[in-house]
């Protein structure tokens, strides 16, 4: 883990906890959805860019999670627009509708949004990326 750059240490913090929570974490040239129930695949290019991790529970799209450096935490709330993008955004080879759920994290701190919320707004999640499925 040395001479990683922030996003990196950020995106390894996320790993770590996506695996203790359950999750399968595939690259995005390994991709199988049914290895399991929860599946996170790394940048997973959708119509405005890549994003960090896609979500699948069952093998349907469900989340994103956009990774920030650690220095971001203060000002999390910035980035919500982007996240927001990703959720209405078309994903490669799918015919999804708008993913119900984003979350903003460094690894350390995550907010989380549900999209299935009448007035949607971000939260600070109170454990790390406590995504169990």
């Amino acid at each position: 883990m040395t001479n990683q750059n922030p996003e990196q240490i950020a995106r390894d913090h996320i790993d770590r906890q996506l695996i203790a929570c359950g999750w399968i974490i595939q690259d995005i040239k390994q991709v199988n959805l049914n290895a399991g129930v929860g599946i996170a695949i790394k940048e997973y290019q959708t119509d405005v860019g890549p994003a960090d991790y896609v979500l699948f529970v069952e093998g349907k799209p469900c989340g994103i999670i956009e990774a920030k450096r650690e220095e971001e935490a203060h000002k999390l709330n910035i980035h919500e627009d982007q996240t927001e993008g990703y959720a209405t955004a078309k994903l490669k080879h799918l015919k999804n509708e708008p993913l119900h759920f984003v979350y903003l994290s460094t690894g350390e701190i995550t907010r989380f949004t549900d999209f299935t919320d009448p007035k949607p707004r971000s939260r600070r999640s109170s454990v790390s990326i406590g995504l169990k499925h």
